[in-house]
């Protein structure tokens, strides 16, 4: 708000509603993301419509249900289920303003390319393949710990997954190597209901099949295959949707299993020379996601920050998420769109911005009335 902008002339912007908004989520934090969602939506104004993902729907519906029950009025958040047939459903309706989408890149651009033919506001996060460059003056210690869990945490199952660890000199490579391998081998590997479990299986026997075929075509490729999770087995579940912590070496760029997002439990290691040629290789990738850096080096950590094409930059951290008062999104080919989830980036998404001037003429006896537009002449 602005007073006297000109001769007894206020201005001010208002942030309004867009009205009906819609957002479609993934399988893999069926509560997490729904909820950077909708509850910034509606307390913007809006009503919501959630299209979660038909492979783990129940979540959403029990939250919708407490929503309900703690007073929140029918119809400003509706649950739909469904596949492509529904996502299109909401492409195509004239009353949805705005799409929220996580998911995949191919399904991200295509929600973007239809959903902005139609008019529609879009904000579309696709894959990611996140690089995790390790210094020579690294922490090796607290390097290994955190891409352990940012590696093989929730199976690798996770748009912010640390896939390739790139190593600037063969000695902390090798270090690195040498401290992954026992811990890899000793990840605790069970069914999701039990407690103090590392890894769970993966979401489907499809997904298991994929990840275990990018083992298999890295194998081809010539990566040395250090740990191999295939063919992993847990008693009492021998059919579970299972595959162990896998450890790549000697992995190059032109391989497959370093350009595309495999999500699953499997690290890819680079070896490069120096720390502009680490930054290269992921400067390089169509994808911008996440990415950090493991490092002493003050000078080194600035360098990388200010110079890296990629939305969420870690140092000494190896998942870089923002917290609520930020926004969360990547850059190229993992986002479609101008604003970033939730934060400040959600509140743009979710509003229209109104600009309004305003002037009040004082009564006839003070002053006639002026209706021109105020000028310095």
């Amino acid at each position: 708000y602005t007073r006297n902008v000109g001769p007894n002339i206020d201005a001010w912007s208002d942030f309004q509603p867009l009205g009906v908004v819609a957002g479609i989520t993934p399988f893999n934090f069926p509560a997490m993301v729904p909820l950077w969602m909708y509850p910034l939506a509606i307390a913007c104004g809006n009503t919501f419509i959630l299209k979660p993902s038909e492979r783990d729907p129940s979540s959403t519906l029990l939250i919708a249900e407490l929503l309900h029950q703690a007073g929140l009025p029918k119809g400003v958040l509706n649950v739909v289920h469904g596949d492509k047939e529904a996502v299109d459903a909401l492409i195509e309706a004239p009353d949805v303003k705005a799409i929220s989408f996580v998911g995949s890149t191919p399904i991200a651009e295509y929600i973007y390319t239809e959903g902005a033919k139609r008019g529609k506001r879009v904000q579309a996060l696709g894959g990611a393949k996140n690089h995790a460059v390790l210094m020579p003056d690294a922490d090796l210690d607290n390097a290994v710990s955190a891409l352990m869990g940012a590696a093989y945490g929730s199976c690798g199952e996770r748009c912010m997954a640390i896939s390739v660890a790139v190593c600037v000199g063969d000695p902390i490579a090798d270090a690195l190597v040498d401290k992954l391998v026992p811990q890899i081998k000793g990840l605790k590997i069970g069914a999701g209901t039990h407690c103090g479990l590392d890894m769970g299986p993966l979401v489907t026997a499809a997904a298991r099949d994929k990840v275990v075929g990018y083992i298999d075509d890295g194998v081809a490729a010539g990566a040395t295959l250090v740990v191999d999770g295939r063919g992993y087995r847990v008693a009492g579940h021998e059919d579970g949707y299972f595959v162990g912590g896998t450890l790549f070496d000697h992995v190059t760029a032109d391989m497959r299993i370093y350009q595309e997002e495999i999500f699953g439990p499997v690290l890819c290691i680079v070896r490069v020379g120096s720390l502009e040629e680490a930054m290269q290789l992921i400067n390089d990738h169509e994808y911008g996601n996440g990415t950090c850096i493991f490092t002493r080096d003050g000078e080194a950590a600035r360098l990388f920050c200010d110079e890296i094409e990629v939305g969420m930059v870690g140092v000494n951290v190896p998942l870089p998420v923002p917290v609520s008062y930020h926004s969360f999104g990547g850059w190229k080919r993992s986002l479609f769109g101008d604003l970033h989830a939730y934060g400040p980036d959600g509140v743009r998404f979710y509003t229209r911005k109104k600009a309004i001037t305003q002037r009040w003429p004082k009564r006839a006896s003070h002053e006639a009335a002026q209706f021109a537009f105020p000028s310095n002449g």
